[in-house]
């Protein structure tokens, strides 16, 4: 094989070396999320393909846009009136909100939309695991674009988060009548 052969064959297997270990590298750092746990059990793998699911409300102060997602059982408890019936959400029902800061869209200046991802919270009904905190498990984790990686919230963080499964129990104890959800579902 002469040298020109060689070289062609070693630039064409270097680059698809760099490619495969550049696909590998961003897969392993959209997959480590899946490895994160808080203290107490809760884990980032339980809520795997909440991007998927579908929207429950939306909410937005000075400092945030938040969408609420819920998981298929979450949305058929509210189709089904809870928690205005009293009843309470069934184990199983799951929510994600994913917080992201808010910016000007940039054909239309007077809407907010969704700008830098900040955090995203986790909450999930299982009165077995959860039963001190109105059966409900709590998980922040927050969002570092630099690294492109997410991590457990803590006490040091905007606002400040308890890192553990009930972090949210004391915030959502006002809600208590609501079986702990401040989220409203829109009609549609």
């Amino acid at each position: 094989m002469n040298r020109k052969s060689m070289l062609t064959i070693w630039i064409a297997t270097t680059a698809f070396a760099v490619l495969v270990a550049g696909t590998i590298s961003a897969q392993d750092v959209s997959e480590a999320k899946y490895l994160l746990k808080v203290p107490g059990g809760l884990a980032f793998s339980e809520f795997r393909g909440y991007e998927s699911w579908q929207v429950i409300s939306q909410s937005r102060n000075d400092k945030a846009i938040a969408t609420i997602l819920g998981n298929p059982a979450m949305i058929k408890a509210f189709q089904a009136g809870i928690p205005a019936n009293g009843k309470p959400f069934p184990d199983g029902a799951k929510m994600a909100k994913i917080h992201w800061t808010p910016k000007q869209n940039e054909f239309f200046p007077y809407v907010t939309v969704p700008g830098a991802l900040h955090d995203i919270d986790f909450m999930v009904k299982d009165s077995k695991r959860f039963p001190d905190g109105g059966g409900w498990g709590y998980a922040f984790f927050m969002y570092d674009a630099a690294a492109g990686a997410y991590r457990p919230a803590t006490t040091a963080d905007q606002p400040p988060q308890s890192n553990d499964a009930r972090c949210g129990v004391a915030c959502h104890n006002i809600a208590k009548t609501r079986d702990y959800v401040f989220t409203e579902y829109g009609k549609r």
